[in-house]
């Protein structure tokens, strides 16, 4: 009940939060912008019920709630895609951080990557367990390291070299996101592994064939999206940002990493190409199409952000793939673009009101 409760009232904060461009001087603050997503998929309707709609609503607004706070007090983009993505790392309903799904060894293994649009420097980690918040981890890389991608162990030891916030691997556990897991084992006639330790007792069931109720605060159990989020921006100093953070695939085996961490694939920013880029989708097609890369390749070569994202979805749908992008302009005009039936997704600037999406068909949802 509490957390419903907290739902309700975050979701109540946000229909009463008056509009950016109403404050007083918004029109004449610098002019910055901030775009987030929360993960692609097949999000409808009929699957959210109007409390976890709602949920999902206050923890995207929540996301930008952090990410504009850094970008009104004049601050770096990069802090700021940092603060939306670890708010989103924090939130159980998303597939990152806390709430990311299982591999098919019952762990749960994270991969971020960061990007600074002005030199092009950047950082990844993929494989970690015990780090508090991935996406921290790719931007001691990239400020602290020589290179630009660590992985497992090693980056693991050097987060925690760097003096960032370790965890229990079960910190990151979530009922729904054990029960997928569970299923997705028993479906393909795998053997599922012990609970992992740490982790809570398994809730009791009113019956031998009766569902398990998750926590409102958790994904549903039949969720059908890819784990990803993502946010791009830029700041009043026109410095463009991409940051990316994400728990893989249910059941993933064999060491697997996808296109969050592998910069130009599911991630990516430059101030010469003018765009920065933070995809979710199947990253195996993802990476097979550069994505990231290809989009600001586009908007280089003169495309709007929008006609860019489109272009290069329209390119992965092509191969096979499903998925979406959010991408942002050096001028701060953000695009949305996927070839789902929905993406979790949101926006701000300096001179327009915040607003967060769920599905496809949403009214002004670019």
């Amino acid at each position: 009940m509490k957390s419903i409760a907290f739902a309700a009232a975050a979701a109540a904060a946000l229909l009463a939060a008056p509009a950016l461009a109403q404050i007083p001087g918004a029109q004449d603050a610098p002019q910055w912008s901030l775009a987030i997503h929360g993960g692609a998929g097949v999000i409808e309707r009929a699957q959210l019920s109007p409390e976890r709609d709602a949920a999902y609503r206050a923890g995207l607004q929540a996301a930008l709630d952090a990410g504009s706070a850094v970008l009104a007090r004049g601050g770096s983009s990069l802090d700021a895609v940092q603060a939306a993505v670890e708010v989103m790392e924090e939130n159980p309903l998303f597939n990152a951080g806390r709430g990311a799904v299982f591999t098919s060894a019952g762990k749960n293994e994270l991969d971020a990557a960061v990007m600074n649009g002005p030199d092009l420097t950047a950082g990844a980690v993929a494989g970690l367990t015990r780090t508090r918040h991935p996406i921290a981890a790719a931007r001691a890389v990239m400020e602290k390291s020589p290179h630009v991608m660590m992985i497992g162990e090693g980056a693991e030891t050097f987060a925690r070299s760097v003096g960032l916030e370790e965890v229990a691997p079960a910190f990151f556990f979530t009922e729904s996101r054990w029960q997928a897991l569970v299923k997705a084992l028993t479906d393909r006639g795998e053997t599922v592994p012990p609970r992992p330790e740490g982790a809570p007792a398994e809730p009791a069931r009113l019956g031998p064939a009766a569902p398990l109720a998750f926590n409102l605060i958790e994904a549903p159990l039949d969720e059908r999206k890819f784990g990803t989020v993502g946010a791009v921006a830029v700041d009043s100093q026109g410095r463009l940002a991409a940051a990316t953070s994400t728990g893989g695939m249910t059941a993933k085996r064999w060491g697997r990493v996808g296109d969050v961490p592998i910069i130009g694939a599911g991630t990516y920013a430059s101030n010469a190409d003018g765009c920065a880029v933070s995809a979710t989708g199947s990253g195996e097609y993802f990476i097979r199409a550069t994505v990231a890369r290809d989009i600001c390749r586009r908007t280089a070569e003169g495309a709007t952000v929008q006609a860019a994202a489109d272009a290069e979805i329209a390119e992965v749908g092509s191969i096979g793939g499903d998925g979406g992008v959010i991408v942002m302009g050096k001028d701060g005009v953000h695009a949305f673009s996927m070839n789902t039936s929905g993406m979790y997704r949101g926006a701000v600037s300096s001179t327009s009101p915040a607003r967060v999406a769920i599905y496809g068909d949403e009214e002004g949802a670019r």
